[in-house]
């Protein structure tokens, strides 16, 4: 089921949007007669928007982004000033991590300063460093529209149910669609405190091998992650991804697989 909105965008930028992806994964969505869209990495929402299902359980590692979202569904009015100034962003950097380092990141407060360091940081990047403290650099943008209000997002959002944990603490039933879109097989993963490795690709794919459901994974398509869908028996097909993120300035169109199972 999907529910007759307007296609919304994500409210902050995240590395490796996937919005380019909604026509793909939409048309499986309806095929299948599933009650609830399961996202274990949830990101910047793009996919959970674009197909506007009126339930789903939304999981991300990063529990700042979470708590963004949770804000969003209680109404986030942000009335805080914000500033597309160098200073005054690292000032707030600094506000945001002294709420980490109070363990007071569940707050409104954090939610606000979260949303105005994403969309005034370097090249929307969401990173955060080894003891868990964020540390994007400014990002020298020439304007930037800023929003206050997300009242658009409650409608859509009140019926989703959002959690910040390991992929394997969600419990999945029969009748639910599983969309993966887990962190890609490349050198930059420190979206979260903790970063994926290698050993997480597999142990995700050993996680979905018993599970019955429609099964949607996408991956930047390297050697190793190919090898490794085929292994556990998922069709694979390929696409160009455009790069929305690159730290070096390269937007060539990456190849992505898109593996599926129980379609």
């Amino acid at each position: 089921m999907v529910n007759n909105f307007t296609c919304l965008k994500p409210p902050i930028k995240y590395p490796g949007g996937k919005r380019f992806l909604i026509p793909t994964v939409k048309e499986y969505w309806l095929k299948c007669n599933s009650k609830r869209l399961v996202e274990p990495f949830s990101g910047g929402l793009s996919i959970v928007l674009g197909i506007a299902p009126k339930n789903a359980l939304l999981n991300d590692s990063n529990p700042h982004v979470i708590n963004f979202y949770n804000w969003i569904k209680k109404g986030l009015v942000i009335k805080m000033p914000m500033k597309n100034e160098k200073s005054f962003y690292y000032h707030k950097r600094e506000e945001f991590n002294q709420l980490i380092l109070e363990n007071k990141m569940t707050t409104k407060k954090a939610a606000s300063l979260f949303y105005y360091l994403n969309r005034t940081g370097f090249n929307g990047l969401v990173r955060f460093n080894k003891s868990g403290f964020y540390n994007v650099p400014f990002g020298r943008h020439s304007n930037i529209n800023y929003k206050t209000n997300f009242k658009e997002y409650i409608p859509i959002m009140k019926k989703w149910n959002l959690k910040s944990g390991d992929f394997s603490s969600i419990k999945i039933r029969e009748n639910d669609f599983l969309y993966i879109d887990p962190p890609y097989d490349v050198e930059f993963r420190s979206y979260s405190m903790d970063e994926f490795q290698w050993e997480d690709q597999v142990r995700l794919v050993e996680w979905l091998s018993n599970k019955k459901c429609p099964i949607i994974i996408s991956n930047q398509a390297t050697e190793r992650i190919i090898k490794l869908y085929k292994k556990y028996n998922f069709k694979l097909k390929y696409i160009l991804a455009p790069r929305m993120i690159s730290c070096n300035g390269d937007r060539t169109p990456a190849k992505e697989v898109i593996a599926t199972k129980n379609l």
